[in-house]
């Protein structure tokens, strides 16, 4: 016998009984409630988590009883112990679109090097499960009329013959509820794979194809200087502390020290100052988050070679971003369209595992498994997204423009844009140790795509003062400062030949009117 209950935290321990090897006397079922340590237990399952496998129906509102021995039940509590659920969650994913523009869908996955979704399997799974939820509602209209026919007075034989249809109702339609159930969680998985549409600018391929939207600057002529890189500048001045941190916590992490720590600080202070500028609302957000926030905001933590860290027996995570905090302030929230756009700018540590990450330009502080970031996230109206788009990347480009680095704004590929991207735009500054452009910023505009897996809505204004329905709202994230890219940029672009830094006029104030970084033992 196969005893199966529909997933929930407060039945996993009937599940842990099953599986623990436990015999059942009977056709049965359990409560969640738990189950104790004796020779017999008595309870009654709610009729929403009935279902059915093999030999084993589980019918509604029955009281048995089951023989468990001491050691089958003390095994089980020990599986119960070491193993728990994982949290389900559903987006409100618009199936009936992707059935009616099924080969938009699948050309689109295949723009983007989507290869691990079955666009078809999604759509035969939504018209089988569309058919059986009409069978399911012509059984309840059936349930309905059953039960208005019970009322009033009739002969013994009718009323028992009404009974026993109204049983073979409820049977039958506990079991279709199961299979709906079923299939329901089959289409959120595979559709959940598939990727937010995208912007019909956007050039198709990889990363080479990327366009070049605007050039800004010039790089810098060192003449018959030596150019050095950012390491042996940082060492030189007393700034980092690779070997300690090595030693103390291991590769890809560093110790800011002296000015370089006050540099950090400054250009977090600037970079909030120049977001709550612009109307953005400051924040601190915590360092964790819940892994089914993660998932909801497009990223894969359960995925093989993850950028994302795990905590061990938690459903938490390292956050490696802010916008997963931002987009999870706004979860199940809804705006009224006269208070959009919301916007807001958040500090943050961020942790990623950097997997795959390998050549000279993982030296230093370019990919380091912990940093420092301030990250701007919109909340808008589907009509004013692609405007606080280019709001998002403007504020970018006037930042580092400021700072007086060399960049230019890439329109990026699609084979270069996140699950979560209708349109991103990349920010690479110079680098004159490394020769080439390196990303210091991103912007990007996800539509409703995260917000149909944060349940973030908007009610449109009233039009003739009648209300609205309520929409999905469009979400929105751009890098304000990654610190220790622009750390690179700083030490390299404004770098002296006595070994010295330049510091930027705009970052002077947070750095107690400082001009030059110099090596201390030359003061």
């Amino acid at each position: 016998h196969l005893l199966f209950i529909h997933d929930d935290a407060r039945t996993h321990r009937t599940i842990m009984l099953f599986r623990a090897g436990v015999k059942l006397t009977r056709r049965c079922f359990f409560s969640a409630a738990n189950y104790h340590q004796n020779a017999t237990t008595r309870r009654t399952l709610p009729t929403k988590w009935m279902t059915r496998r093999k030999h084993v129906v589980v019918l509604p509102g029955r009281s048995v009883s089951c023989s468990v021995s001491s050691s089958d039940a003390e095994k089980a509590q020990n599986d119960v112990t070491m193993s728990k659920p994982q949290e389900v969650w559903k987006a409100s994913i618009d199936f009936k679109s992707i059935r009616e523009n099924q080969s938009h869908v699948e050309t689109n996955c295949l723009n983007r090097n989507v290869t691990n979704v079955s666009v078809q399997f999604v759509v035969s799974q939504y018209e089988a499960f569309v058919a059986l939820d009409q069978k399911a509602d012509l059984l309840r209209a059936s349930r309905n009329e059953n039960a208005k026919k019970m009322k009033g007075k009739m002969e013994k034989v009718i009323r028992d013959e009404l009974i026993e249809e109204g049983k073979r109702i409820k049977d039958e339609l506990a079991l279709i509820e199961v299979e709906l159930n079923d299939i329901s969680d089959a289409l959120q998985r595979e559709a959940q794979k598939i990727p937010n549409d995208t912007h019909p600018d956007v050039p198709i391929g990889g990363e080479e194809f990327a366009t070049v939207m605007e050039v800004v600057g010039t790089q810098r002529d060192f003449g018959t200087m030596k150019c050095r890189d950012h390491v042996t500048i940082g060492e030189t001045l007393n700034m980092f502390d690779f070997e300690t941190a090595s030693r103390v916590s291991g590769t890809r992490f560093v110790y800011l020290t002296g000015v370089g720590a006050m540099l950090e600080l400054a250009l977090i202070n600037w970079a909030m100052q120049k977001a709550i500028a612009k109307g953005f609302e400051p924040m601190v957000v915590p360092d964790l988050v819940r892994k089914s926030v993660v998932e909801k905001c497009g990223f894969q933590p359960r995925a093989e070679n993850t950028q994302v860290y795990s905590v061990e027996n938690s459903d938490l995570c390292l956050a490696g971003t802010a916008e997963l905090l931002l987009g999870g302030k706004c979860m199940d929230q809804t705006y009224e369209e006269k208070d959009l756009p919301k916007k807001f700018v958040a500090f943050s540590h961020c942790f990623r595992t950097e997997a795959g990450a390998a050549g000279a330009a993982t030296r230093g502080m370019y990919r380091l498994h912990q940093f420092s970031k301030v990250e701007m996230f919109a909340v808008s109206t589907p009509e004013a997204s692609n405007a606080m788009h280019e709001e998002l990347s403007n504020i970018e480009k006037e930042m580092y423009a400021e700072l007086g680095l060399h960049f230019k704004v890439l329109d990026m590929s699609s084979h270069d844009l996140g699950a979560p991207a209708y349109r991103k735009f990349d920010i690479e500054a110079w680098m004159p140790a490394l020769e080439r452009y390196g990303e210091i910023s991103s912007a990007s505009n996800c539509t409703d795509f995260q917000a149909r897996r944060l349940n973030i809505k908007y009610r449109p204004n009233a039009v003739d003062g009648k209300k609205q329905p309520l929409q999905f709202a469009h979400t929105l994230n751009a890098t304000a400062c990654a610190v220790p890219r622009m750390i690179i940029c700083i030490l390299e672009n404004f770098q002296n030949e006595d070994g010295s830094v330049t510091v930027p006029e705009a970052l002077r104030p947070f750095l107690g009117g400082m001009e030059v970084f110099r090596n201390p033992a030359a003061i």
